[in-house]
C-alpha cells in the first residue's frame, strides 16, 4: 500500500462532510499541517502491522485522525464537533469516510486499499496546534490491503 496516497485520499472521503448552515466548510489534510484553518480534518500518525498474511499479501494500518473546531463559542463548537463524531448524518466523518468503502466486491479507497473501518473517537479535549488553541477529538481508522503494492 502507498501510505500517502492513503492518507490523502482518507482526507478527501472526510471533504464530503456536510456541516450545518452557518459553519465553514471542513477543510481536510492528508499530513500533519503546520497551521489548520478550522474546521479542519487531518490524517496524523499511524502504525502499521507488516505481514498479516503470508508473503506480504496483507498489512494492517491504523491511523489517528484528528479534527479541530475553533473555540470562539465553546458551546457551540462542541456542537459541531459532536454533530462530526456522530455515527451518521450529512456531519458524519464516519460515513463519509466509510462511503470511500467503495460498492460490495470493491476495492477501498479508489482502489488503494481492500478495506477501511472507523473503529472509535478517543481524545475528545482541547488540543493546541501551533499556538492556537481547539476543541478536537482524534478518530481512528484501519485500513487493510496488500503489503507488497
Amino acid at each position: 500500500m502507498q501510505i500517502s496516497q492513503i492518507r490523502d485520499a482518507i482526507a478527501a472521503a472526510a471533504s464530503a462532510v456536510v456541516l450545518p448552515a452557518g459553519i465553514a466548510k471542513l477543510t481536510c489534510s492528508g499530513f500533519t499541517p503546520d497551521s489548520v484553518v478550522a474546521p479542519h480534518f487531518f490524517v496524523a500518525e499511524y502504525t502499521q502491522d507488516y505481514d498479516k498474511a503470508m508473503r506480504r499479501s496483507l498489512d494492517e494500518l491504523e491511523f489517528t485522525c484528528r479534527v479541530l473546531v475553533s473555540t470562539a463559542d465553546d458551546r457551540a463548537a462542541q456542537r459541531v464537533l459532536d454533530s462530526m463524531l456522530s455515527g451518521s448524518g450529512t456531519a458524519s466523518l464516519k460515513q463519509a469516510i466509510e462511503a470511500a468503502r467503495g460498492e460490495p466486491g470493491e476495492y477501498a479507497l479508489g482502489g488503494l486499499a481492500h478495506d477501511l473501518h472507523v473503529m472509535r473517537v478517543q481524545g475528545y479535549r482541547w488540543y493546541e496546534h501551533q499556538g492556537a488553541e481547539f476543541v478536537g477529538a482524534e478518530l481512528i481508522i484501519k485500513v487493510i490491503g496488500d503489503g507488497s503494492s
